[in-house]
């Protein structure tokens, strides 16, 4: 099969290789339609590197289960899948719990262990979220950062007829914008740095502004550096909710008279941390799938490019050099 394969820190490269085996019994192989590149991607392409090299990158998927390890999972053969990437050891006190997101020890499709950009990837049937017909791969690759946008709207939690800020501009951003108005928010504002994303945002169905003039109910840190958490707790309102998602990009330290705001405004602190997944139970996946199928959620926006599997690179250069506002960028691998 053909695979981007990750050598080394900016080493990656398009090249044949074994279509994967069977780890155990209840594993899939799925043969992927659609990935997108998560902008997590870009430093574990360019900067720091996956856990171990060499590794297929790739966690935003989908595809058909082309082979099954075992007459009990035939079944799935053909189905049309989005895979949930984070594999739990089942063991840890928080796998007991059901909380599978935070298990102490997981594996992870696209980090830890190869993903999904290359035409077949090994997966636990266990993750396998089976999908309605009518869904397109593209949409069921955009599964797992809408789940993840959804997973830190529900812990705020957003309260019906809130006035909600979203810094970040990313999809996960402007998707969990989508969900807020969805789940009952009053006005919901995507706060970015500049005009270069208005338009997409706009078109998504939420407000745009580049600057604070009011403060929120709910506020949702997208971003994950020092600036955007100061803008973050400066745009609570007295008794309100901060809910803190952006992966940092470095240490995040707070000057006196910040943490100070914390304190006097009272305010509620939250992190988030993936998305709730339990197989084919009710989960934040589960209910992504319903939303998306009955209209609630629309990502025809949301996509900004669209690459061949063979011209996956271009997307990465395109987000890691910033050469013109972006979204998601999705690529589509065909037969």
């Amino acid at each position: 099969m053909k695979a981007f394969v990750l050598h080394a820190v900016g080493d990656l490269r398009y090249e044949d290789i074994d279509i994967p085996v069977f780890p155990g019994k209840d594993w899939a192989i799925v043969k992927v339609r659609a990935a997108g590149i998560c902008s997590s991607d870009i430093p574990r392409v360019f900067t720091k590197g996956t856990y171990h090299f060499p590794t297929i990158p790739g966690h935003e998927f989908s595809g058909e289960v082309y082979r099954v390890a075992d007459e009990a999972n035939a079944s799935w053969i053909g189905t049309k899948v989005g895979v949930f990437p984070l594999i739990p050891c089942r063991e840890c006190t928080q796998c007991k719990e059901r909380h599978y997101e935070m298990c102490e020890h997981y594996d992870y499709v696209g980090s830890r262990r190869d993903g999904g950009w290359a035409e077949y990837v090994a997966v636990p049937v266990w993750n396998l979220v089976k999908l309605p017909d009518s869904f397109s791969f593209e949409k069921a690759a955009m599964l797992e950062p809408l789940a993840v946008a959804l997973h830190a709207i529900k812990r705020g939690p957003v309260r019906q007829g809130d006035n909600v800020a979203i810094i970040g501009t990313g999809m996960i951003g402007i998707s969990a914008a989508q969900w807020a108005k969805a789940l009952g928010a009053g006005k919901v504002t995507v706060i970015g740095r500049n005009e270069a994303k208005r338009e997409l945002v706009e078109k998504s169905g939420v407000a745009y502004a580049t600057d604070i003039k009011n403060t929120y109910d709910f506020v949702l840190e997208a971003v994950g550096n020092p600036s955007s958490v100061e803008q973050a707790i400066a745009a609570v309102a007295p008794g309100g909710r901060l809910m803190l998602m952006g992966n940092p990009s470095g240490d995040i330290m707070l000057k006196q008279d910040v943490y100070w705001r914390i304190l006097r405004k009272q305010l509620t602190l939250k992190g988030t941390w993936n998305s709730s997944y339990d197989g084919q139970n009710p989960s934040d996946w589960t209910d992504a799938v319903d939303a998306i199928d009955k209209g609630k959620i629309h990502l025809q926006n949301l996509v900004s490019h669209r690459f061949s599997q063979s011209e996956l690179q271009k997307g990465l250069q395109l987000m890691w050099e910033h050469r013109e506002p972006y979204c998601k960028v999705m690529t589509l691998w065909n037969d």
